[in-house]
């Protein structure tokens, strides 16, 4: 009885974690570059005063299925087509992400909407010329090829860094935009990736799925609470007529 009740709890916490992460899709449909949540599960098995025992543990897996590329017009707004990450730099940690609606910053660097500066083969991506050539009473003529080259009135300028991590299981994420991976030795330039100028990345969050998939661990949450209620009440019998005895 009691190993039926700790089966209960344990399917319980299992669900209510699937939630979260079913939430946090939800509230992140509409964030450009986001990549959702995936639940599954581990049996491991565990030695429990000489019996042993299996347990059922969540892990959480991130989505990294291409999102839809939504075009804008705007020549700093940039998709990937593809694998890969944009690299960006923000208080001095590098960080990979999805998200590529850029802008020039006063100082003329490519940022993103927090102000993180997005890093190039160079490192920092400088296109204060783009300033410069506007003074001059010139529109400037921004082009970012397929492979990232950056160029300036038919100038190359740099070329971004786009990487790729060899496994995804080291991504770590860090807000819903961001990922990092602990060991950079793990982030490689070989990847399959192409820009798209002018388009940004949607989610790729799928509503309809999200939400029966809520509505699902809803309806299995309380089928295990009342099964736990039940258990509970049964337990509570047996012990009240042993103590008859």
């Amino acid at each position: 009885m009691i190993d039926r009740i700790y089966a209960h709890m344990q399917a319980m916490q299992v669900l209510s974690k699937s939630q979260e992460a079913t939430a946090d899709n939800l509230a992140n449909i509409n964030t450009p570059g986001f990549k959702g949540n995936k639940m599954f599960y581990r049996m491991f098995k565990e030695n429990i005063d000489g019996r042993e025992v299996i347990k059922s543990v969540p892990m959480q897996r991130i989505n990294l299925n291409q999102g839809v590329l939504e075009p804008t017009g705007n020549e700093f707004d940039l998709g990937i087509n593809g694998d890969g990450f944009f690299m960006v730099e923000q208080d001095g940690q590098n960080m990979l992400t999805r998200d590529g609606r850029f802008h020039l910053d006063p100082d003329g660097f490519l940022v993103n909407g927090s102000g993180a500066k997005v890093m190039g083969n160079s490192g920092e991506i400088d296109l204060s010329d783009y300033f410069m050539a506007q003074g001059d009473g010139e529109m400037p003529k921004l082009e970012i090829a397929k492979d990232g080259t950056i160029s300036l009135n038919d100038r190359p300028i740099d070329k971004l860094r786009m990487v790729n991590v060899e496994d995804s299981s080291q991504l770590q994420r860090k807000g819903s935009a961001y990922f990092t991976v602990e060991d950079e030795s793990m982030l490689t330039d070989d990847n399959t990736g192409t820009i798209m100028q002018g388009y940004f990345e949607k989610g790729n969050v799928e509503p309809l799925a999200e939400m029966v998939d809520m509505m699902q661990n809803t309806k299995m949450f309380e089928s295990q609470q009342r099964a736990l209620k039940t258990s509970d009440e049964l337990l509570s019998r047996v012990s009240t007529q042993l103590g008859k005895y």
